[in-house]
Formats: structure tokens, C-alpha cells, sequence
């Protein structure tokens, strides 16, 4: 028996009501999922333990099996550990987004996802102005950098926001805060100078698209601790495809193979098609594979409902239909958001989120298709407590 896990990052959500109060994977055409629905065991799981932020790293760490009140990871932490930077201990990590801030509010927390190429020249001239050798920027997938700190453990303490959480918002009142807090805003501040006259944002600009026009810090963490292997855990051997630094963070930190395949982005650019190929040729030699798609967490970020919409349907029509036919009768596969991103909040919540387990030893309830309405029909319910991944292994 071979296994699949098919995470639609953000996929889930609430009733739309300028779309007849329908959520977006209720206004996708879906027909893949659907089929598969009629064949599959569906339900409701929380996937972040109450009280936990309902970020990625703890849901996503909750679908590979790890308990995330056990294994109490910092995002940034992960994704440096993704992009090869070493934290000691002493060291701290945070996220640094570009962002466009216009007339004091939030206009954009990911500079209209500007390219990891136009990325890399700003933070290099970021760094180049703040960095020394206490501080230093390191330039990462499109808006999303990192900046270490050394015999700076103190900013652990302030109390930072994410950009993605104050969509159109003052920004003043959400500048980080509290003991440690200095040095970040120093730096968020130094930062407009530097990158108000540099050549990519002229260039952004002429071309009608949004500057960045400072950066922002958040997600601070130190150094992660070390998890044990997915192979110890469950005897498989797993790879994982992502266009993020956290989830490929997480494959590297769980001794999954990450998989480099053309096209994957983080965005509704993404090729979906080539990642379903690529994925499922190594699945030809692993026991186990993890396609994680980002851009349906994107367009809700962006309150994007046509983009959200768009992407659900690009995963069923290039993803979906593959995993259907590659050896009926052998694959299990398990399908789910990790968390919602709806479209009227713009950030993640703590809402249950819809499953899928599909394939031999599992069965229909009378489902019809893949949504937050028909999963919560069945009454199924899957809590924090329980281990999802031990519900697809199963024998």
C-alpha cells in the first residue's frame, strides 16, 4: 500500500454572503473531489490544540503526527532551518516581510507577492544598510525573508503582529511592542529609507505595481528543537513537495526527502500539474508523499474569492484526478486544509476544518462532495488529541 497526504493550505472557510452564503470549496467545481467523496470517509478535525495560534506550523506538524503542544516549534525558526541557517543557541530568527504601507495603513503585507528575484536585491540592500555582525537579512521566497540576530535574545519578548492579520489597517498600532521591542522597530523604521529610492521599487512603481516599502518582523522564535524522524515514527520512508520554506522546513526537520520540482511557487501561478508528476514519481519509491499547496491560503490572505475559488479547482482538475487513477486499489490517500483562511477575515482561524480519507478500508456516509457543509453531516469528528496520520496508516 503506497499513501498520499494532499494538503490544501487554507482551502476551508466561511459562507460568502455576496456568493449565496456559499464557501469557496462549495463554489468550486470540483468533480475529482467529488467522486472521491462518494467513495470516502469524511469529517471534521480541529488541528490546532485550543489555545495555539492557528498557524501552519502547528496544524501542518498535527497532520504529519506530531503534536504541536509537544513539539512547540517557531515558524521562522523552521523555515531558517529550511533555507540552511544555523541558529545557535543565543540566536534568534524572525520573519521579515516585505510590505507596502501606504498612507499609514497595511495596503499590502506581501508587496503584491513580489518575485524571489526583486526580493533578494532589496534585502541585500536592506542588509547591507542595518546588517553587521549581530544582524543579518537573508533573502528567502518572495516577500517572505529572515532576520537573525545574535546577543539580541531580549527581542523574543515583544510582542509582535502578523502584516497578513492587519489587512488595510494603521500600522501604528500594531509596530511591535513591549520589552525587546526596540531594536525591531528600529530596524522596521530604518528600513523605509533604504528601500523608498532603490531601483526595484522605481521600477514597481513605473509599472503600476505596489512598492515595498518597509519591512516587517514577526514570528520570532529561537533555536527549534530537534524532532524525530518520520521513519522512526511510523516506518515509512515519505517525501514531501511544498513552494514554502515552513513546510519544507518541516520535511527536513522530520528526515523527509524534500522534493525540487520546476513550477512549484507559492502562489496561483503554481503548476500544478508538474507537482501531481512529480510527486507521484517518487511515490513510485517512497511509501509516502505530502503535497502541500500553498496558493488557496494566498487568495484568502489577499480576500481574493476568485483566485481562492480558481486554485481549489486547479488542485482538483491537476492533482485530484491524478491521485484517482494511479493504482486503484493501492493508494490511500488523505485530503484536507490544515487550517481556514477565510475570505472575510483574511487570516487563519481556529474553525474545524473538512477531511478526506480515500482508498481501500475506507467508506462512504452518503457524501456527495468535499465541503465544511456535507464533512459536518457525518457526524465524524476528529479532535486535537487524536493522531490523523495513525487514522491513514492504519491496517
Amino acid at each position: 500500500m503506497k499513501f498520499c497526504i494532499l494538503i490544501i493550505d487554507g482551502a476551508s472557510g466561511l459562507p460568502l454572503p455576496e456568493r449565496s452564503n456559499k464557501t469557496s470549496l462549495e463554489l468550486a467545481y470540483t468533480p475529482n473531489l467529488d467522486a472521491m467523496a462518494g467513495e470516502s470517509t469524511l469529517g471534521l478535525a480541529r488541528t490546532v490544540p485550543t489555545g495555539m495560534v492557528p498557524s501552519s506550523t502547528y496544524a501542518c506538524a498535527w497532520i504529519l503526527g506530531y503534536d504541536p503542544r509537544i513539539y512547540y516549534l517557531g515558524r521562522a525558526g523552521i523555515e531558517a532551518r529550511n533555507m540552511g541557517i544555523i541558529v545557535d543557541e543565543g540566536e534568534a530568527v524572525f520573519r521579515c516581510n516585505l510590505v507596502s504601507v501606504h498612507d499609514g495603513k497595511m495596503r499590502d503585507y506581501s508587496t503584491g507577492h513580489i518575485s524571489s528575484e526583486e526580493a533578494q536585491q532589496l534585502i541585500e540592500a536592506v542588509n547591507q544598510g542595518l546588517g553587521n555582525e549581530n544582524i543579518h537579512f537573508y533573502p528567502g521566497v518572495s516577500y517572505r525573508n529572515i532576520l537573525k540576530l545574535r546577543s539580541h535574545e531580549e527581542t523574543l519578548l515583544a510582542h509582535c503582529t502578523p502584516p497578513h492579520d492587519i489587512p488595510h489597517k494603521p500600522v501604528d498600532g500594531f509596530i511591535p511592542t513591549g520589552k525587546g521591542s526596540e531594536l525591531l522597530r528600529k530596524l522596521m523604521e530604518c528600513s523605509q529609507d533604504i528601500l523608498r529610492d532603490h531601483p526595484v521599487n522605481i521600477e514597481r512603481i513605473a509599472r503600476g505595481e505596489a512598492p515595498a516599502t518597509m519591512i516587517w518582523l514577526f514570528w520570532g522564535t529561537g533555536r527549534v528543537p530537534e524532532m524525530p524522524p518520520f521513519k522512526q515514527l511510523y516506518g515509512m520512508d515519505s517525501a514531501m513537495t511544498s513552494g514554502v520554506d515552513l513546510l519544507r522546513g518541516l520535511a527536513r526537520m522530520t528526515g523527509m526527502e524534500v522534493l525540487d520540482i520546476q513550477g512549484v511557487t507559492d502562489s496561483i501561478d503554481n503548476d500544478y500539474r508538474a507537482q501531481a508528476a512529480g510527486a507521484l514519481e517518487a511515490l513510485e519509491e517512497k511509501d509516502l508523499v505530502i503535497i502541500h499547496i500553498e496558493a488557496t491560503d494566498e487568495a484568502g490572505h489577499d480576500g481574493a474569492i476568485d483566485d481562492k475559488v480558481e486554485a481549489i479547482q486547479q488542485v482538483d482538475k491537476e492533482v485530484v484526478s491524478r491521485l484517482r487513477t494511479w493504482r486503484p486499489g493501492e493508494l490511500r490517500v488523505l485530503i484536507m486544509p490544515d487550517h481556514a483562511t477565510p475570505i472575510e477575515t483574511r487570516t487563519h482561524t481556529d474553525d474545524l476544518v473538512p477531511f478526506m480519507l480515500c482508498g481501500p478500508g475506507f467508506s462512504s456516509k452518503g457524501t456527495r462532495r468535499f465541503t465544511e457543509l456535507e464533512a459536518g453531516k457525518t457526524g465524524l469528528f476528529i479532535s486535537e488529541d487524536q493522531n490523523i496520520m495513525k487514522w491513514l496508516l492504519a491496517r
